[in-house]
């Protein structure tokens, strides 16, 4: 767990939380779901004294849900919201963090201010995976976690599945930036302006780490694509593409959720009036006008991400379509094919027949060419139709 305390131009790390909310900036505390059964009393310690109300009993339940799906939810001091990201390959090797999580499904929801997330960092897939086909690795990688955010006017808690490290990438990136900045003007400008900026920032980062697998999921879907418009090879990773697109249904059911939560969480900003956001009238409308923006663009980015995994679930359905229509094609060139050499032997049939007949009176059958003339009629019959279906084009149809 770790204790980060926020000021207008700096941040510094905390050993325990104040008595009171600062003065000034605000107070971050993050930690793994593992670590909450320890850390409730200081958690609901820092709830009361620093942002003002201890967390709902039901919402503790909600932070602790591993298997949590993205929510919102809000009280009259502080919003709750869930979110899930997407898992990197070395949590999708530990079982997805799922095993170890302190929440069962059937768990309540909650009906306080709360967001969930689910965060994850894709790994990117080598050539060799997505030039084999024989599985879907790149769609192994869709998997999320949840992560749970209690946003107070001067309090944020975060609650993170296990081996997660987005946290302390955000710590580490502003510290950079302050270090970096020549002033306290342009450190104030790179340093989050309350609570609920901060979660903003980081579900915007959870949510761009979807759109960083787009061209994983393309490749891999194009060279499906071209496999299954090899009429001449037969194609037999079916269950790879259905386990693709019960990838993408899930996605598409992800990213609802998410629009859903983070919508709400907007509506919510936006009906709170001026006075929460600041006493003087006009910081509070630029502020409000702040979190509203960054609101918006990470709507606008949930959406993006799921018009991509839209198009990526038409693309696999259409390959599909196209595949069976040029089969079908196929299996009709070859059908006018035989049509063809049936219609060819029609005639020698039929004239086969004819000499076969039990008559004692035929022409040409005791004649000592008859068997040759016959033969060349034949023949000549034969050459004439092929040549003319050829050139019909009836006999190059299955080529």
């Amino acid at each position: 767990m770790r204790l980060v305390e926020f000021t207008a131009d700096s941040l510094r790390f905390v050993e325990t939380p104040e008595e009171a909310a600062p003065g000034e900036g605000f107070l971050w505390i993050f930690l793994e779901r593992e670590e909450l059964p320890q850390a409730w009393p200081l958690l609901q310690q820092a709830a009361q004294h620093v942002g003002g109300a201890a967390l709902l009993d039901l919402h503790c339940r909600d932070l602790a849900n591993a298997t949590h799906a993205s929510y919102y939810d809000y009280t009259s001091i502080y919003d709750l919201v869930i979110f899930r990201r997407l898992a990197s390959r070395h949590e999708i090797a530990e079982g997805l963090g799922l095993e170890s999580g302190n929440g069962t499904d059937d768990a309540p929801k909650g009906n306080g201010h709360a967001v969930a997330v689910r965060d994850s960092t894709p790994a990117s897939a080598t050539d060799a995976d997505a030039a084999t086909g024989k599985r879907p690795i790149v769609f192994d990688r869709i998997h999320s976690l949840a992560v749970g955010f209690a946003v107070y006017d001067q309090l944020l808690i975060s609650v993170h599945p296990k081996g997660c490290h987005s946290a302390d990438d955000v710590v580490r990136r502003f510290l950079d930036e302050v270090k970096q900045g020549t002033d306290s003007h342009a450190a104030r400008n790179r340093l989050p302006s309350s609570p609920a900026d901060l979660a903003l920032r980081m579900i915007n980062e959870m949510v761009d780490r979807y759109l960083e697998i787009r061209k994983d999921l393309g490749a891999q879907l194009k060279y499906w694509q071209t496999e299954l418009l090899k009429t001449n090879v037969r194609f037999s990773d079916w269950g790879a593409v259905m386990e693709a697109r019960n990838q993408l249904h899930a996605l598409e059911d992800l990213c609802d959720e998410q629009h859903d939560a983070m919508q709400e969480w907007l509506d919510a900003l936006r009906e709170q009036p001026l006075d929460a956001f600041s006493a003087d009238e006009q910081q509070a409308v630029a502020r409000r006008d702040h979190l509203s923006a960054r609101a918006r663009d990470v709507v606008e980015h949930i959406e993006r991400v799921l018009r991509h995994a839209q198009r990526l679930e038409q693309t696999a359905e259409t390959a599909v379509q196209i595949h069976f229509s040029a089969q079908g094609n196929r299996t009709n060139d070859i059908m006018l094919v035989l049509t063809t050499l049936t219609a060819i032997f029609l005639p020698l049939n039929l004239i086969t027949g004819i000499f076969g007949m039990n008559f004692k009176e035929m022409p040409l059958l005791e004649h000592n060419t008859g068997f040759w003339i016959a033969i060349g009629t034949m023949l000549l019959i034969s050459v004439s139709m092929s040549l003319w279906f050829w050139r019909k084009r009836y006999l190059s149809a299955a080529d």
